[in-house]
């Protein structure tokens, strides 16, 4: 049973929430001057060397054991689905803005639960199957200004990245219904440094190293804050949920779609120079909530 402490769970959730919120604004940034693929080598090299670090060095590691007959097509599969994710999330932010990715990317989850009832066994609560059909509803009112263009396809371009961004939650899908499978042998640790390792090794014939020389002090400051982004993120999350009820957290990190969307708003009004910034009207704004919301009953909707 945890023992609740919202004092010390509220702020390394909300802490999560604003790194989640800022990530697809920084990597949309730091797009303009390297390719998706460098980037995203980069973030992988990086939490590599610290997070295998760590690990390694206060002997917390056995990678040994996802190699095991039993786990090892699960280990591909759920190493496979997360480098696809990481690497067709970033490659989708050429075409769409961060805003739009973050409320696509809210299907990974709903994917990840109907995967698990179709295979696991799991069974839908009404609020659950609520959750879907607000998420249905939800995203053709989040796109209402663009709908016309992308049925049209006159705007080929954002099409393909949205492509990208479904792409990615499906890849994010399939690595979180296998890390089920894998985390009742390994630990979670073991499996995300066999990840990033992995990452560094596959994504480095695709990247650029050399092309960050080019950068300006604000392509630097965005690298590294990806860098450490992951780390950090996933750091405050895993303590938040060793310090407060796991529904709880869910729900402050269903605010991470909205502060994104907020967060571009203010960029693109102080600095318009930066990104660009989805178009949004009233009607978006209640698609994005909906999206929300029902992304939250499908994610916690049996309750504690």
């Amino acid at each position: 049973m945890i023992q609740s402490n919202w004092k010390i769970g509220l702020p390394l959730a909300l802490i999560t929430t604003f790194m989640w919120a800022l990530l697809p604004i920084a990597l949309k940034g730091l797009l303009d001057s390297i390719s998706a693929a460098t980037a995203t080598w980069y973030r992988f090299v990086g939490a590599a060397v610290l997070a295998g670090g760590y690990y390694g060095w206060s002997r917390r590691l056995n990678l040994r054991q996802l190699f095991e007959r039993a786990l090892l097509p699960f280990t591909l599969l759920a190493v496979a689905g997360l480098l696809t994710n990481y690497l067709t999330y970033a490659t989708g932010l050429n075409y769409v803005t961060a805003g739009a990715a973050q409320i696509v990317i809210q299907l990974a989850p709903l994917m990840l639960l109907i995967s698990s009832v179709l295979w696991l066994g799991e069974h839908f609560s009404p609020r659950q199957w609520l959750g879907v059909v607000m998420v249905a509803v939800g995203l053709p009112l989040f796109f209402n200004q663009r709908l016309p263009e992308l049925i049209g396809g006159s705007n080929a371009d954002y099409l393909v990245g949205l492509g990208f961004i479904v792409v990615a939650a499906f890849g994010w899908a399939i690595y979180g219904f296998y890390q089920k499978k894998i985390l009742s042998r390994a630990t979670p640790q073991d499996l995300l440094v066999l990840i990033y390792l992995a990452g560094t090794l596959c994504f480095l014939p695709m990247a650029d190293p050399l092309s960050v020389v080019k950068l300006d002090w604000l392509g630097w400051a965005l690298l590294l804050f990806l860098t450490a982004n992951t780390l950090i993120a996933y750091g405050a999350f895993s303590k938040a949920l060793a310090n407060w009820e796991a529904s709880r957290v869910s729900a402050t990190l269903a605010l991470v779609p909205l502060m994104t969307l907020a967060l571009s708003a203010l960029i693109g009004l102080l600095w318009p120079d930066y990104i660009e910034v989805e178009p949004l009207n009233w009607i978006s704004w209640l698609g994005a909530a909906a999206v929300v919301c029902g992304s939250l009953f499908a994610a916690i909707g049996r309750g504690r």
